[in-house]
């Protein structure tokens, strides 16, 4: 394994510096379009179950109509789209209602470019799916009425495959050859496995497992038999390799000083260049096969930031690669200078928790740098690579916070572009990112304009207004 580049250690008087000479990447606010007056509001894990940063695919575009989810006050799943680049948006809304008040229960929506059907998964944790297709042709089709007909009986399996009873963080990609991927987690957290399926011919086929819940890990006297891959993503880069980073989280609470943190640890990448089927860790070994050897916690060469169960690691931020297929990454959690033991995650990584891009160069190295702004929430971020202007990284924090960085500074630049707070938007913590339109994907026109989705901080149970604002990437 190639050693670890860290600059974490760099005092914040040094990155303003940085800030003051070096000029960040900026962004233009283009729009702000209300998507839903009411949306549900609820706080559950810390989180909303309109706005997790593990949906992935509750906002993306394709053929230049960009598409959303969520639910609505009366709890019914919610689906809309509009013509970029400003089109009214057109809703209409599923027969299901969100079972319970958990956050997990998200809805995400996928495309399968070969037939043009709009897929959608919805309303489960560590339970069972539920899933809907349309007909053929609905997606990117303006000229065929947005109704909710143009969609099958919801069903908990993806056509006639079965994909279990605990199911869990369903996430629907699009592969460079246009297959649609399916990635999700049977089991439960702390004991559970992460699973591939595909979308080809008009049929979803397994894949099987490619992170298992099996081996032992120990700390501190404890050693932990069971747990899961908590993934950032599951990326495509242009030349169709499939990027992975994660976290472990073990099912063991000794492995951590205190009851009152979190059991992730260290920062993992491996990747793929057959669609998910064989697995090979930075250095290019062959580790892991899907289905029949996938990769376990003892798996060699796969951490390339090590750091213990003891600093309210989070797990699930994200990903992207740039325009050399090299992964970028957000993790965050308590610096040690702060505390060698966080003991209330919530408290800790409110008060002094902070973000940090982890990144590979073409060496195969990796560099992890300090990002100089306070997390101030619990939640995660979402990281953006510019690849059609030289790589720049943008990194929307919590209540839409956007921070950037250049790669012509080497990444050290980071600078505020953008303040959600101070511009009023009063967003409640953590947003997601529409991929495909960023970045020229999914038949979207040009790329670099970033759609953002958030909802309405609210207090209780009271709905709030859900709403996408789309911000031109200057470089």
């Amino acid at each position: 394994m190639k050693p670890v580049a860290v600059l974490a250690g760099l005092c914040l008087c040094l990155f303003s510096s940085f800030v003051t000479i070096l000029a960040a990447p900026s962004v233009t606010l283009l729009s702000n379009t209300l998507l839903d007056q009411s949306g549900i509001f609820f706080v559950s894990y810390d989180g909303l179950v309109n706005v997790n940063s593990f949906q992935l695919s509750n906002l993306l575009t394709y053929n230049n109509v960009q598409y959303a989810s969520w639910y609505t006050s009366s709890r019914y799943a919610v689906l809309a789209r509009r013509q970029l680049p400003n089109g009214p948006w057109q809703t209409l809304q599923l027969p299901r209602q969100l079972s319970n008040n958990n956050s997990h229960n998200v809805v995400v929506i996928g495309v399968s470019p070969e037939d043009g059907r709009i897929h959608v998964a919805l309303d489960c944790h560590s339970s069972r799916v539920f899933y809907t297709v349309s007909e053929p042709g609905l997606a990117g089709n303006l000229n065929t009425s947005w109704v909710a007909s143009r969609f099958g009986a919801i069903g908990n399996n993806l056509g006639s495959l079965n994909v279990g009873t605990q199911i869990t963080y369903p996430q629907f990609v699009i592969t460079p050859s246009n297959a649609l991927q399916f990635v999700y987690r049977s089991g439960v957290s702390g004991n559970g496995a992460t699973q591939l399926a595909e979308y080809t011919g008009g049929t979803w086929r397994n894949v099987g497992s490619w992170a298992t819940n099996s081996g032992s890990y120990s700390a501190r006297g404890v050693t932990s038999n069971n747990r899961n891959l908590y993934i950032h993503g599951f990326t495509y880069d242009r030349g169709g390799r499939v990027h992975v980073t994660g976290t472990w989280r073990e099912q063991a609470g000794g492995v951590m000083c205190n009851g009152g943190g979190l059991t992730n640890h260290d920062t993992v990448y491996f990747y793929s260049d057959d669609r998910g089927r064989n697995w090979r860790n930075s250095a290019g070994s062959q580790i892991s096969t899907s289905g029949s050897n996938p990769v376990r916690v003892s798996t060699g060469g796969i951490i390339v930031d090590p750091i213990n169960a003891d600093h309210g690691l989070m797990n699930q931020e994200s990903q992207d690669v740039d325009s050399n297929g090299q992964i970028h990454a957000i993790i965050s959690y308590v610096p040690g200078r702060f505390t060698q033991c966080v003991t209330s995650y919530q408290r800790d990584r409110q008060n002094s928790g902070y973000p940090f891009h982890v990144f590979r160069s073409s060496d195969g190295t990796f560099t992890k740098t300090e990002i100089p702004f306070r997390l101030e929430a619990v939640g995660r971020s979402q990281i953006v690579v510019d690849r059609s202007n030289n790589d720049d990284v943008y990194v929307v924090l919590p209540y839409l916070r956007i921070v950037s960085a250049s790669k012509s500074s080497g990444y050290k630049d980071w600078a505020l572009v953008y303040d959600g707070r101070a511009s009023g938007l009063n967003a409640f913590g953590e947003v997601t990112v529409d991929r495909l339109r960023v970045h020229g994907g999914g038949g979207s026109a040009g790329g670099r304009t970033l759609s953002v989705f958030y909802q309405v901080a609210s207090s209780g149970s009271s709905p709030s207004a859900v709403r996408v604002v789309d911000f031109a990437l200057n470089g």
